[in-house]
């Protein structure tokens, strides 16, 4: 049989549409505040494993330093990052000060956990390169 019809557990499948795409996402602390303990990071993990539930998203990877977090996403075309990253930043920021208040400081957080900003990077699948090239030598009807 050929490779291309081998199942491919990477591949997720939707109705009309068959996808691939990965995220790599980093979330960095107001102020770049060290507020995270490793319990902490457990339950952030939780929490946004729930949010990327919610949003048939698949969480391959979490991990944190007392600073920042990193996770691998598995998402499909109908999610939008930003609006993925603006519940997963809401709803971990809200759970995680209302369960840990001793440990973040109010005062120096402002009511936040975390910066407004973020990072999000395309990964997965072939270089770059290797697409244009791909890309670049198709046959053209002439």
């Amino acid at each position: 049989m050929s490779p291309r019809w081998e199942p491919n557990p990477d591949l997720r499948r939707g109705r009309h549409v068959i996808y691939h795409l990965h995220a790599h996402l980093v979330f960095v602390t107001k102020y770049r505040r060290g507020v995270f303990t490793d319990e902490m990071l457990t339950r952030c993990e939780e929490i946004m494993r729930d949010v990327c539930t919610g949003f048939e998203v698949d969480l391959r990877e979490f991990n944190g330093e007392g600073d920042h977090v990193h996770l691998l996403v598995h998402y499909p075309p109908k999610v939008a990052l930003s609006k993925l990253v603006n519940s997963l930043k809401g709803v971990s920021s809200r759970y995680l000060r209302q369960e840990y208040t001793g440990t973040m400081n109010r005062a120096i957080m402002h009511g936040h956990l975390w910066a407004p900003s973020y990072f999000a990077g395309s990964c997965g699948g072939a270089p770059l390169q290797v697409v244009k090239d791909y890309i670049e030598n198709q046959k053209r009807p002439a």
